[in-house]
C-alpha cells in the first residue's frame, strides 16, 4: 500500500492535512524533518503513515506515558502493531515487549528519552534495523524552550551508537524561530525539511477576563458548560484543591492532579477524566502532556502560564476534534507575582551557572510576552502568531477582544493621582516603591508598613479608596503600557518615565480602551463555526451515536474517543449511511473500525430512521 492506501485503510481519512504529505514525502525519501504543527495538527500521522511503509521498526521518543499509552491503544484498535516502553510496565511485561520486538512484532515501540541508554535497549537497536525515529515534544532538547528537558540531550548520543543512521524526523507544536534552529543543531538533523504549517487554530475561541472574584466567575464558567469536558489550570496545588472542592460542592463532577498526589490516585483520576466518568479536571501544568483526549470542549486557566509557550500548549487541549472549543485565562495582577516566584524556584541543578543565568533571561523574557498578552486590547490570536512569527491579518473575528465592545474611558484623573503618587513617594522616602505599597498607599490602607513610613500623611494617602485594587493596579497596568511609567528591572519598583510631565503638568488628556465584559455568555453571537458540527436536524441522532460509542467503549474499557472522535460522530450522522461501502466514507472510519464496530452503529443508524419515519 502507498501512504494514501494506509491513511485510508488504518485511519480512515481521504486525504492528508496541510503539511502531512511534504513531511511524510520527505521521511520516506530518506530525508530527516522538522515539523512545526499545532496540537491537534496531525503530528503523530506524519511518523505513523511512514512506519507502516518502512522496513524495520520506528522508535518514538517522547516524555509522556500518558501519549504513549493513548496512541498505542489507538494504533491497536486501527490494526497497527505497536507497544511501548516505559516505568508503567511491570519486569515481565518489559521483558514480553523485548521478546516480541526481536521477533519483529511491532512497527512503532514508544519509549522514553531515559531509557535509551540502558544496556537492554542498546543490544535490541543493535540486532533490529530502526528505519526511523521520531523525536516527539522536539523543544524539549533546547535551553531556550519552555521544557528543556537534559535527558533529551542524550539523543544524538543515541542515534551515534546505532549500527547505521536512521532518518530523524522531530517534532513539535511550541517552538520559536530560535528554538527551531536549536532543535536542528542538537539533534544533528541533516539537511533538513522545515515544515511549519503555522500556530492558528481557527476553531478555538480565545479570551482573557479580569473578574474581581476569580471562583464565582469560575464557577459560573463552568455550569455554562455542564455536561462538556474541560480542564482547569491552576498555578498551585492549593488552587487545584480550593478549585476541585468548590466544584465538587456544586455537583459538577471534576476530579484533580498535581505533583503531591500519590502516582496511583493521579492515574485513577487521569483514567476518570479520559473515560469521562468525571469529565472536569482541575490540573496544575504538571497534567496534561501527551493527552490525547480529542473532546476537551474548553480549557480555563484560573491563573496566568509562566510563558505564551505554555499557554499555547495547554490551551491547544481543547477542540483536538476539530469542533469549537473556548480557551479562557482568567487574569489578575497577583498571577504576575505568583508566576515569578515560580521561576525563581525551578532552577535546573544540571545546567552550570552561566546555562542557569540563560534560562533566567529567557523565562523573564517570556513571562513579559504572557503579561502583554493578558493586557492587550488588540486581537488575541494576533498576538500569539506575532509571538511565533506568523504573519496574520488585522482581526481574526474569533477571539474576546475582536467579539466585545469596547469604549474610551478618560482616566486622566486617576492617571495624575497615580503619576502624583509615585513621586511624592520618593520625596518622602527617597526612594521609589513597588506596585503593592503604592496601592496601598492610594487605597488608604492602615497597614502598619504604611504608617511605619509616614505615607499616611501624604495628600495622595486615599485618593482611591472607592476602588478595588485590582482596578487601581489595572490602570497602573496600562500607565505602564503607555510608556509614562516603569519597572525597574534591579529593584521591581515603579519609576515615572519623561513623559509622565505631560499628564501632570501639562494638560494632555488620557483614555484607556475598556472593554465591555460579558462573563455570563457561553458563546459569543455570531461567532464562527470552523469545523464540523452535526446540523439541527442530525442532532438526535449525533446523540444515539454517541450512546454506542460510549457503550462499545465501555465494554472494551477504552476512552470513548478511542472508538470514534466527536467529529467522527458528526460526519456520520450528516452522511447517515446505510451500507458498510457508505459506512467507510466517513471521515475517520479504517477498514479495521469498519469491520469491529459497523454493524453496531449501522444498526443504530436504522433504528434511529425507523422511529423517525411516521
Amino acid at each position: 500500500m502507498d501512504q494514501y492506501e494506509i491513511l485510508k485503510h488504518y485511519f480512515g481519512y481521504d486525504r492528508f492535512r496541510p503539511g502531512q504529505e511534504r513531511l511524510i514525502g520527505a521521511i520516506l525519501s530518506g530525508r530527516d524533518v522538522l515539523g512545526i504543527m499545532p496540537t491537534g495538527g496531525g503530528k503523530s500521522l506524519c511518523y505513523q503513515v511512514p512506519a507502516l511503509m518502512l522496513p524495520g521498526i520506528t522508535l518514538v521518543i517522547s516524555p509522556l506515558i500518558s501519549l504513549m499509552k493513548d496512541q498505542v491503544t489507538a494504533l491497536r484498535k486501527a490494526g497497527v502493531d505497536a507497544a511501548y516502553l516505559n516505568s508503567t510496565l511491570s519486569p515481565d511485561q518489559i521483558r514480553l515487549v523485548y521478546r516480541r520486538a526481536y521477533q519483529g512484532a511491532y512497527k512503532l515501540l514508544y519509549i522514553a528519552p531515559e531509557r535509551l541508554s540502558g544496556e537492554g535497549f542498546s543490544a535490541l537497536t543493535r540486532e533490529v534495523p530502526v528505519s526511523l525515529v521520531a523525536v516527539d515534544e522536539a523543544h524539549c532538547i533546547s535551553q531556550w524552550g519552555q521544557d528543556f528537558r537534559p535527558s533529551y540531550l542524550k539523543i544524538s548520543e543515541f542515534l551515534h551508537a546505532l549500527p547505521r543512521r536512521p532518518v530523524v524526523a522531530a517534532f513539535t507544536a511550541t517552538a520559536t524561530a530560535q528554538v527551531r534552529d536549536d532543535i536542528a543543531q542538537r539533534l544533528e538533523l541533516e539537511n533538513p525539511l522545515c515544515e511549519v504549517t503555522g500556530f492558528d487554530r481557527p476553531n478555538l475561541f480565545l479570551d482573557v477576563r479580569s473578574p474581581q472574584r476569580k471562583l464565582p466567575a469560575l464557577l459560573e464558567l463552568v455550569q455554562e458548560r455542564r455536561g462538556k469536558s474541560g480542564i482547569i489550570y491552576c498555578a498551585t496545588r492549593s488552587g487545584v484543591e480550593k478549585v476541585c472542592a468548590a466544584l465538587c460542592q456544586r455537583g459538577i463532577p471534576a476530579t484533580r492532579y498535581h505533583a503531591g498526589l500519590a502516582e496511583e490516585e493521579r492515574q485513577a483520576n487521569q483514567d476518570d477524566f479520559q473515560f469521562d466518568r468525571r469529565p472536569v479536571m482541575v490540573a496544575t501544568n504538571a497534567f496534561g502532556m501527551g493527552i490525547d483526549k480529542s473532546n476537551v470542549s474548553y480549557v480555563i486557566h484560573y491563573n496566568m502560564p509562566k510563558s505564551l509557550e505554555a499557554y499555547y500548549q495547554e490551551a491547544g487541549r481543547a477542540g483536538r476534534d476539530g469542533e469549537p472549543a473556548d480557551c479562557i485565562l482568567l487574569y489578575s495582577a497577583g498571577d504576575i507575582t505568583t508566576a515569578k516566584f515560580l521561576l525563581e524556584n525551578s532552577g535546573n541543578v544540571e545546567l552550570d551557572e552561566e546555562e542557569q543565568e540563560q534560562v533566567r533571561r529567557q523565562d523573564q523574557a517570556r513571562l513579559q510576552a504572557m503579561i502583554g498578552y493578558c493586557r492587550t486590547s488588540g486581537c488575541l490570536r494576533g498576538r500569539l502568531l506575532d509571538y511565533f512569527g506568523q504573519a496574520h491579518g488585522p482581526a481574526c473575528g474569533n477571539c474576546g477582544n475582536c467579539r466585545g465592545e469596547y469604549q474610551l474611558q478618560d482616566i486622566t484623573v486617576p492617571a495624575q493621582m497615580i503619576l502624583s503618587c509615585v513621586h511624592r513617594v520618593k520625596s518622602r522616602l527617597g526612594y521609589y516603591v513597588g506596585k503593592t505599597l503604592l496601592v496601598q498607599v492610594l487605597r488608604g490602607s492602615r497597614t502598619q508598613r504604611v504608617a511605619g513610613l509616614g505615607l499616611d500623611q501624604l495628600s495622595t494617602y486615599g485618593l482611591m479608596s472607592r476602588l478595588p485594587a485590582e482596578q487601581v493596579r489595572t490602570l497602573m497596568d496600562f500607565l505602564e503600557a503607555e510608556g509614562l511609567l516603569r519597572t525597574n528591572p534591579l529593584h521591581a519598583t515603579l519609576e515615572p518615565t519623561p513623559a509622565a510631565s505631560k499628564i501632570l503638568f501639562q494638560g494632555k488628556k488620557l483614555s484607556m480602551p475598556v472593554r465591555r465584559d460579558r462573563a455570563g455568555e457561553a458563546r459569543r453571537p455570531g461567532r464562527k463555526k470552523t469545523a464540523p458540527s452535526p446540523a439541527p436536524e442530525a442532532e438526535d441522532l449525533f446523540s444515539a451515536l454517541r450512546a454506542v460509542r460510549t457503550r462499545l467503549a465501555q465494554e472494551e474499557n477504552v476512552p470513548a474517543y478511542v472508538v470514534f472522535s466527536n467529529a467522527t460522530l458528526a460526519d456520520m450522522a450528516e452522511k447517515v449511511p446505510r451500507t458498510m461501502d457508505e459506512f467507510l466514507d466517513v471521515t475517520g472510519v479504517g477498514e479495521v473500525k469498519a469491520a469491529r464496530y459497523g454493524e453496531e452503529f449501522l444498526r443504530a443508524i436504522a433504528e434511529y430512521q425507523d422511529q423517525e419515519r411516521p
